[in-house]
C-alpha cells in the first residue's frame, strides 16, 4: 500500500506495480484506481515519480497507469533501437487495458502524439504537455541551443552535478525566471531524479520515430485533445503547443501562467483541475 498526501490530508491507495516485458527489455509501472484508464508518461528530465501530486486526485476517478519509459527510473536500459510508442501499447496490453487517456510531458508529450497515430483505436484522450513533435526544426531556438553545448560541454569533462543544475535552471526554472521565483522543493525533486537519469547511463539504443514523422500528420489525430504548457516554457516549446492546438482537430489549449516545463509539479491543483475537467467532459 502507497500512502498519498492531498489538500492536508491522508489519503490510502493501494497500488499495484511490477514490469511488463517488451521488445528486448522491460518497463516498471504503477497502477492504482478504478475506473477507464489514464497513462501518465514523464518527462525526460525525470522518471514517473513526478506524477506524485497527481496519483491520489487522478485515481478517485481513474484508474491510473504511471511508468518509466526504457531508459529512465527502474525500466530497462535499450541495448538496441526501440519503439516508444509500440512500448506503450505493450505496456497497456499487460495491464489489460484497451484504451486509455494518455497524458505526456516533454518527450512523454511526443510519445503520446506518436502513440495516438500508431493506435489511434487505443486512444480515448490525449493531452501533450509542454511537448516534444518530431520532425520539429528545433535549431532556431537559441536558448535550448546554448543549453545543448554546455550540457554536452559539462558531461564530457564528469561534472555531473553541474550538467544536474544545468537541466534544472532549463527547464524547470526556464529561459525567464530566476532560480529564487521557482519553488525550492520543485527544483530538489528534478534535482534528484535528473541525476539519476544521468548516473544510469547513456543508453546504447535509439529510439525509433514513428514514420511518416509526427509533425506532417497532426490533422489525423481524432482523440479528443487538450495541448497544455507552461507560459515561461522555451519558445520552442510554446510554439510546437501552437502548432498542435491549431492542427489537431477539435483540440483545446490551456496555459498555466508563471510555470515552466514542469506545470504538473509547479502547480498541481491548477493542473488537476484542467485535465480532470477536460478528461471528466470527453470520458468514455
Amino acid at each position: 500500500m502507497t500512502i498519498y498526501a492531498r489538500a492536508g490530508r491522508i489519503k490510502c491507495r493501494m497500488v499495484k506495480n511490477g514490469f511488463a516485458p517488451v521488445d528486448g527489455g522491460e518497463l516498471y509501472y504503477e497502477v492504482a484506481g478504478e475506473g477507464p484508464a489514464v497513462v501518465l508518461g514523464h518527462a525526460g528530465i525525470a522518471d514517473c515519480r513526478m506524477w506524485d501530486p497527481q496519483m491520489a486526485p487522478f485515481s478517485e476517478r481513474y484508474r491510473v497507469i504511471r511508468y518509466d519509459v526504457r531508459g529512465f527510473g527502474r525500466s530497462s536500459r535499450p541495448e538496441s533501437e526501440w519503439s516508444p510508442h509500440a512500448d506503450l501499447s505493450a505496456l497497456l496490453t499487460h495491464v489489460g487495458v484497451e484504451r486509455a487517456a494518455v497524458i505526456g510531458v516533454s518527450m512523454s508529450g511526443g510519445i503520446a502524439i506518436d502513440f495516438a497515430l500508431a493506435y489511434p483505436q487505443m486512444v480515448w484522450a490525449l493531452v501533450p504537455v509542454g511537448a516534444g513533435l518530431d520532425g520539429f526544426d528545433w535549431s532556431r531556438d537559441e536558448a535550448l541551443k546554448r543549453f545543448g553545448e554546455e550540457e554536452k560541454a559539462e558531461l564530457a569533462a564528469g561534472k555531473i552535478e553541474s550538467a544536474v543544475e544545468l537541466n534544472v535552471r532549463m527547464w524547470v526554472d526556464g529561459p525567464s525566471r530566476r532560480a529564487d521565483k521557482v519553488d525550492a522543493v520543485v527544483r530538489e525533486k528534478v534535482r534528484e531524479m535528473q541525476r539519476a537519469i544521468f548516473e544510469k547511463g547513456e543508453p546504447s539504443g535509439q529510439p525509433l520515430p514513428l514514420e511518416p514523422l509526427a509533425i506532417t500528420r497532426l490533422e489525423e489525430i481524432k482523440a479528443p485533445t487538450l495541448a497544455l504548457v507552461g507560459d515561461k516554457d522555451l519558445s520552442a516549446i510554446l510554439e510546437i503547443t501552437d502548432l498542435i492546438a491549431d492542427r489537431v482537430p477539435g483540440a483545446r489549449k490551456a496555459v498555466i501562467r508563471n510555470t515552466a516545463h514542469v506545470p504538473s509539479m509547479e502547480r498541481p491543483e491548477e493542473f488537476n483541475r484542467l485535465v480532470l475537467e477536460f478528461l471528466d467532459s470527453v470520458r468514455p
